[in-house]
């Protein structure tokens, strides 16, 4: 079966979805251990979420780059996920999809939410034809994901390593078996029609 070129795939539940950062040691590991971001955490920041592991994976070269040694899995509520795709604004301007340019600028001024489609990536981190989701998060958005959306925080940065080891060693079989069984996201109507064609 052909996959959309936009479409949301991600680990879910009936009511979360698990989406992907990295973060240094100092972040990382006690917002695992605590299961919730710590106060040094920046909330009035800039951050982006990723539902797909494998585009993590190649943000963080596998968890090796400066900066992103800690890779969590954040699992949040459904209906926190869902209102910031409802709040969000794509990040570059569309022709079609928006009015006019400076309408577009306005948007994405104003909106706490931002929405980029990147290509997704395979095993070896190189692009697919179909892109994935990449969801930035700003002032109300960045807030409400740390204190109110996050209901579990985990370090996958061991099954990371894991999973790059075996394909390092050729072995993609075994890599596929850890990946995490990401489907597509069953969002509601027209949720995503302001942010892709």
């Amino acid at each position: 079966m052909t996959e959309p070129k936009h479409r949301i795939r991600a680990l879910h539940t009936d009511s979360t979805v698990t989406v992907y950062q990295a973060y240094t040691p100092g972040i990382g590991l006690p917002a695992a251990r605590e299961g919730r971001f710590p106060v040094t955490w920046q909330r009035d920041r800039m951050t982006w979420i990723k539902p797909s592991f494998l585009w993590m994976m190649y943000r963080c070269g596998w968890g090796t780059k400066e900066g992103q040694e800690t890779v969590l899995a954040v699992e949040i509520s459904r209906e926190g996920f869902e209102w910031a795709l409802e709040h969000a604004c794509l990040s570059h301007y569309e022709q079609g999809l928006h009015t006019d340019h400076a309408s577009w600028k306005r948007q994405l001024k104003q909106a706490p939410a931002r929405v980029q489609w990147d290509p997704e990536r395979d095993l070896h981190l190189q692009p697919l034809s179909y892109r994935s989701l990449q969801l930035g998060l700003a002032g109300e958005a960045s807030r409400r994901y740390a204190d109110e959306w996050t209901t579990s925080i985990t370090d996958v940065t061991p099954l990371a390593h894991t999973i790059h080891a075996h394909v390092q060693a050729g072995d993609l079989d075994a890599a596929r078996q850890l990946l995490p069984r990401e489907h597509p996201y069953p969002v509601n109507g027209g949720i995503l029609a302001h942010l892709s064609r």
